[in-house]
């Protein structure tokens, strides 16, 4: 009879167990890591699967747990070498304060006091209304493809000797509004010279600066302090700009050739003198030569 009322006490205190399907087990084991809200977890297990010289192995491997619309799956991290910092190229500076597009580089309006390093490739360079005071010969030595130059708006006084020495392929060149007192010495291959606005006098400019420049055909010297027309002036000038300077007088050999009057200047399209003390109608015979008359005051 006791034992009968310890099995019926047994049955009404110990509480009824139910255990789990084994799919919930299996389930749980897997998927309850604690991470409720989560993208990503990350954990590591290790594992045997090697062997050397009969000694187990044991790797670690990171496991990544990435929720998706049927579940969550399980994927290896695959280590990434970090990338190497990008080396920077030796124009980026200058590209980056400037616009660099297809050879040519824009350099306008940023307050630039010197010539930027310029890349390799530049053709063609804007570096107008700055503060640029100098031009040096190391400014362009490594740049020998440039066919145009602009240093409109500037400060430049000075331009060191041999700046333009290795510029074979130059063809413009524009030095306007600038403080110039001299003119350089100019690459062979110019078409178009520009250094109107500056403070140049006729000792400024060498006897033969012009002389063997056989391309070039437009000339702007106006707006300067030129007391006299530059000299051995090459026949392929198409347009003179010596416009308000202080040039007082010309001679016959100024455009044409005094001792030949067969000599006609045929190219020269265009001579503005206006705006200098000179009058024009004292010296006929220096105009001999040209289709059209300079422009300027003949009375």
């Amino acid at each position: 009879m006791k034992t009968l009322q310890s099995t019926l006490l047994l049955f009404l205190f110990v509480p009824l167990i139910k255990p789990a399907p084994p799919s919930q087990q299996d389930s749980r084991t897997i998927y309850d890591y604690g991470t409720d809200n989560f993208e990503e977890s990350l954990f590591s297990r290790d594992y045997e699967d090697k062997s050397l010289d009969g000694k187990s192995i044991k790797e670690k491997e990171t496991m990544i747990i990435i929720p998706d619309e049927k579940g969550f799956q399980l994927q290896k991290d695959e280590s990434v070498k970090p990338l190497s910092p990008k080396k920077e190229n030796d124009e980026m500076p200058t590209c980056l304060l400037c616009v660099c597009l297809s050879g040519s580089v824009y350099c306008e309006e940023v307050d630039i006091d010197a010539v930027p390093p310029l890349p390799k490739e530049s053709a063609y360079l804007y570096a107008r209304f700055n503060r640029i005071k100098k031009l040096t010969a190391k400014d362009f030595a490594d740049i020998p493809n440039l066919r145009r130059l602009d240093f409109t708006g500037n400060l430049i006084e000075d331009i060191e000797d041999g700046t333009f020495s290795k510029l074979s392929l130059l063809e413009e060149l524009t030095l306007a509004e600038n403080q110039l007192l001299k003119l350089p010495v100019l690459p062979p291959k110019l078409t178009l010279f520009n250094a109107k606005y500056n403070k140049i006098k006729s000792r400024g400019i060498k006897a033969n600066a012009f002389k063997k420049l056989n391309n070039l055909s437009f000339l702007y010297l106006d707006h300067n302090a030129l007391e006299s027309v530059p000299l051995n002036l090459p026949e392929s000038l198409r347009v003179i700009h010596l416009q308000f300077n202080n040039i007082t007088s010309i001679t016959d050999d100024t455009f044409c050739k005094a001792n030949d009057t067969s000599y006609i200047r045929d190219r020269i399209e265009e001579i503005r003198l206006e705006g200098n003390p000179i009058i024009l109608g004292k010296h006929p015979n220096s105009f001999i030569c040209l289709k059209r008359l300079p422009v300027g005051s003949y009375i």
